[in-house]
C-alpha cells in the first residue's frame, strides 16, 4: 500500500448520483483502504470536479477516480474527460450496467479508460478489490505527478499535423489540439513567431517551441527513449508490435539484457485497432491502444528498454556478433536479434491518392481523426479484420461508413463475429467487387472515382475521409541479402528453410535452423514478417515468446 507519509494526501475518488450505490462503493472502499488513502466521494459530476479542482489547488494526490456512467447533467465519461485535465496521472475507472458496455468500451479510446467495472460489485474481494490493488500498483509505481501536456497546433487537412498527432497518440503521450485557424491557436503561433505557414507547430511540457518536427526530434523532446543505453546486449529486438512487445516482456524477464527497437510507435497495426475482441483474455474486448500500453509497461517493468523513431537500416553479422545499424550511421550490437518488423499496409497506386494522403486519405484506422468524421460519409478500403474493425468503430459517430471490397465477399478474408456485426450496423454498406480508381481534391479530398471490376463502370462520389487497409508488404526491405526471404518478402524461417531436408547453402552450422531462426544463426523473426504467419495477435505474442526461448537455446549452445 502506499507510504504513510502519502496516505494523508493521496485520494481514490467516487462519484454516483445514486446516494445509496455511492455510499456502498465508499464503504467497500473505506473498509479495504481507508488505512492508507483518503476516500472522497461526490454525487454528480459538477461536484466532484469542484473537489478534484480543491485536491488539486491544496496539492493533493489522486490515485484512482471511479466513475458511474448513468448521472444526469454529465456522463461518467464526460465527467473523466474533464478530470482527464485535473488529474492526467490518475487511473481511471468506469461504472456501469450490463447494457451500457458498448460505451465502456469506447471509453477506452476517449479517456484512456483503464477499466470498467459492472455493477452491482459483490463479492468486493472478488470483482473490486483486484482491480483496485492492480490499479494502485500501477500508480505507485509511475511518475503520477501532473506533467504539463504538449501542445500541437495545426490544420485538419495538413498532414505533417495529421502525422505529428499520430504519432503522440500512439505513443501514449499526452498532448492538447488546436486549430490555427481559432484564436487560441493563432496565439500560440504568435507567441512561438511562427507564421502558421509550416506546420504543426508543436510546444513541449518546457516550452521549446518545434517547426514540423520529424519523428526522432520529436520523440526526444518529449521525453521518449531514442538512444540505447549500452553498445552490447543480449537481445535486440527490432519492431514493437505484438511479436516484439512478447519478446522484449519474456527476454527481459529471463534475465536477457533487452532492448527494443520500434521506428514509429510500439503496438504496430494492432495498436492501430479500435477493438479486438477475439484475444484471449478480454472476452468484452479491448483496444489495442491499451494492450499495447499494458505490455509496454510490463516489458519496462522488467527492465527492457524501448527505443522510438528509430530507423533501422541494416544488419551485419561480425563473429558472434549481431549488428543492428541506425539511419544516422550509429549502430548497436547483440549476442541475438529477433526481427519482428511486422507489415504495412500496402498503398493504392490510384492516381492522386498519394498526394492526399494525410489529407483525407488514411492508412490504417488513425483513430485520431476518427472524432472528425462524426457526422460525415466515410469510406474504408479493405475487407480484412482491420477494415472491418474500423468500419464498425467509425460508424458509431459517421453518417454512413462505405466498405470498398475487391473481392466477391466478405467471408474469404474477414472473421465471422465482425461479418455479424457489420450486418447489424444500420448505417454500413459493403460495396464488392469494387476499387477506387482516382482520389480527387486540391488540399484535401473531395471526391472518389469508383471502379465495378467486373463490369468496368466507374461512379463519383463525394468523398472527404478515406481509410486504407489494403493487404500487408513486409517491412523487411532493408534486410537485403542478410537473410533469405521468399519473393514476396517476407522472412523465411525453421522448416521454411529445408524443404528438402537440408539447411540452405550459407547456413555454417552442424545443426539445422530452430523453428524461428533465420538463415543467420542467433537472428530469429516472430509475427507477420515471417513467411506463412497466422497474421493474428495472439499467435505473434506467442512466437515472441517462443523465439526468447530458442534464443536462450542458442546461446547456451554458442
Amino acid at each position: 500500500m502506499a507510504q504513510a507519509t502519502d496516505a494523508q494526501r493521496t485520494v481514490i475518488l467516487t462519484v454516483d448520483d445514486d446516494p445509496g450505490v455511492s455510499r456502498a462503493i465508499a464503504r467497500d472502499l473505506r473498509r479495504r483502504y481507508g488505512g492508507d488513502y483518503r476516500i472522497v466521494r461526490a454525487e454528480s459530476g459538477g461536484s466532484a470536479l469542484e473537489a478534484l479542482r480543491e485536491l488539486k489547488l491544496r496539492g493533493d494526490l489522486v490515485a484512482v477516480i471511479l466513475a458511474d456512467y448513468r448521472m444526469p447533467q454529465m456522463t461518467g465519461i464526460e465527467f473523466l474527460e474533464e478530470a482527464l485535465g485535473v488529474y492526467p496521472g490518475a487511473r481511471r475507472v468506469l461504472l456501469t450496467a450490463y447494457a451500457d458496455t458498448d460505451a465502456a468500451i469506447d471509453a477506452i479510446n476517449v479517456v484512456d479508460l483503464d477499466h470498467y467495472l459492472l455493477k452491482p460489485w459483490d463479492p468486493p474481494e472478488e470483482k473490486l478489490y483486484p482491480v483496485l490493488d492492480d490499479l494502485l500498483t500501477a500508480w505507485r509505481s509511475s511518475d503520477y505527478r501532473p506533467v504539463p501536456a504538449t501542445k500541437v497546433v495545426g490544420h485538419r487537412w495538413s498532414a505533417p499535423s495529421s502525422r505529428a498527432r499520430e504519432f503522440l497518440a500512439r505513443n501514449q503521450v499526452p498532448y492538447r489540439w488546436y486549430s490555427s485557424d481559432e484564436p487560441e491557436g493563432q496565439r500560440l503561433l504568435a507567441a512561438a513567431g511562427a507564421d502558421g505557414r509550416r506546420l504543426p507547430l508543436v510546444i513541449t511540457p518546457d516550452g521549446t517551441a518545434l517547426i514540423e518536427p520529424e519523428p526522432t526530434e520529436l520523440a526526444a523532446h518529449v521525453g521518449l527513449a531514442t538512444t540505447p543505453t549500452a553498445a552490447f546486449y543480449d537481445l535486440v529486438v527490432i519492431g514493437g508490435g505484438p511479436a516484439g512487445l512478447g519478446s522484449a516482456v519474456y527476454g527481459a524477464s529471463e534475465g536477457l539484457r533487452t532492448v527494443l527497437v520500434e521506428r514509429s510507435a510500439t503496438g504496430g497495426q494492432a495498436g492501430q485497432s479500435s477493438r479486438i475482441e477475439n484475444y484471449l483474455g478480454f472476452p468484452d474486448g479491448v483496444s489495442g491502444a491499451q494492450l499495447t500500453d499494458r505490455a509496454r509497461r510490463q516489458a519496462s517493468r522488467f527492465g527492457a528498454e524501448i527505443l522510438t523513431a528509430r530507423e533501422v537500416t541494416g544488419l551485419e553479422v561480425n563473429g558472434p556478433a549481431r549488428v543492428v545499424r541506425f539511419s544516422d550511421g550509429s549502430a548497436v550490437a547483440a549476442h541475438s536479434v529477433i526481427l519482428a518488423t511486422g507489415v504495412s499496409y500496402r498503398q493504392l497506386g490510384a492516381p492522386g491518392c498519394e498526394e492526399l494522403t494525410g489529407c483525407g486519405v488514411y492508412y490504417g484506422s488513425s483513430l485520431t481523426e476518427a472524432s472528425s468524421c462524426e457526422g460525415e460519409d466515410v469510406y474504408v478500403v479493405g475487407g480484412a479484420n482491420s477494415a472491418g474493425q474500423a468500419a464498425v468503430f467509425l460508424a458509431r459517430g459517421a453518417k454512413s461508413v462505405t466498405m470498398l471490397v475487391r473481392g466477391e465477399s466478405l467471408t474469404a478474408s474477414m472473421s465471422y463475429y465482425l461479418i455479424q456485426q457489420i450486418d447489424d450496423a444500420p448505417n454500413v454498406t459493403v460495396r464488392p467487387r469494387t476499387v477506387v480508381e482516382q482520389a480527387h481534391g486540391a488540399e484535401h479530398l473531395e471526391r472518389l472515382t469508383l471502379r465495378d471490376t467486373v463490369t468496368g463502370a466507374t461512379e463519383v462520389v463525394d468523398a472527404q475521409w478515406m481509410f486504407v487497409f489494403i493487404g500487408a508488404a513486409p517491412l523487411t526491405d532493408w534486410l537485403g541479402a542478410t537473410v533469405l526471404r521468399d519473393e514476396n518478402g517476407f522472412i523465411l524461417a525453421g522448416p521454411d528453410l529445408t524443404p528438402d531436408g537440408r539447411p540452405p547453402a550459407e547456413w555454417a552450422l552442424d545443426r539445422p535452423p530452430y523453428h524461428l531462426e533465420t538463415s543467420v544463426p542467433g537472428v530469429f523473426v516472430a509475427g507477420d514478417a515471417r513467411a506463412r504467419s497466422a497474421k493474428r495477435v495472439a499467435s505473434a505474442v506467442g512466437e515472441g515468446a517462443m523465439a526468447v526461448m530458442l534464443v536462450h537455446r542458442f546461446l547456451e549452445q554458442s
